[in-house]
Formats: structure tokens, sequence, C-alpha cells
């Protein structure tokens, strides 16, 4: 896929698991054929990142009459070992407002509205500094 001038193809910062994650985060009642609308893909592609991300304790889901109620998990932290350190809810808390209506980030939370505890920052290893 190229973009509009042919020259690179087109990519993004987030993965499809990172908006699937964002867009039920943003409401926990949502069906999956809206979340695929909303990110681009396939319902059928919705249900295998859903599937992926319980599978990996990121979020469970509870029948409720004829919808899903998803719920994140607290405490999860990204996966790979660059970004380990950090709950997935700092990139939640950013991406959860609506875009350019400059309010400030509501807090990922869990499905019962209360926000998950931030955790106490860990300290960042870095290379001694030569000078």
């Amino acid at each position: 896929m190229s973009d509009s001038s042919g020259n690179r193809q087109s990519w993004t910062f987030l993965t499809n698991h990172a908006r699937v994650l964002v867009v039920i985060a943003r409401d926990p009642e949502v069906r999956l054929r809206d979340v695929a609308a909303a990110c681009g893909v396939t319902e059928r592609t919705v249900q295998g990142i859903v599937a992926d991300l319980e599978a990996a304790g990121y979020l469970t889901h509870a029948r409720e009459g004829r919808r899903n109620r998803y719920r994140l998990t607290q405490g999860k932290r990204f996966r790979h070992p660059l970004e380990g350190d950090y709950e997935i809810t700092g990139l939640l808390d950013l991406l959860k407002a609506a875009p350019g209506d400059g309010s400030p980030a509501p807090r990922a939370g869990t499905s019962d509205g209360e926000p998950l505890p931030r955790p106490e920052p860990r300290a960042i290893r870095r290379g001694t500094r030569r000078t």
C-alpha cells in the first residue's frame, strides 16, 4: 500500500491490538462490529485480537443480556522489554480523550468506573555517561 505520493508504504505508530484496546477502553459495552469500523479492520480480525488480549490477560468480558461488557485488567504492562516497566493505562489515558477537544484525558479505569491506581514510578536503567 502506497501513500498518495507513491513513494513509501503507509504505516502507523499503533498496532491494531492497541487500537482495539483503546476503543474498548473508551466504551466497555461497544460491539465488536463497531470496534472493527472504528479501527478499519474486519469484525473477524477484531474477534481474533480480543481473543489475543483476553489470553494475555489484558481484558476480560462478561455477557450482560445480549451484549458483552469488557473490563480492562489492572496493572498490565507492555509486552516488549523496552516498554515493560510501563503500564498500558498510560497509553490509554492519552488516547481515551476525544481528539482535539482540549480537555484532559480521562483516566483509563475498570468497567465499573473506578480509576486504576497508578504505580510508583520505576527507575529506568540507563548507560553510564562519559564526560
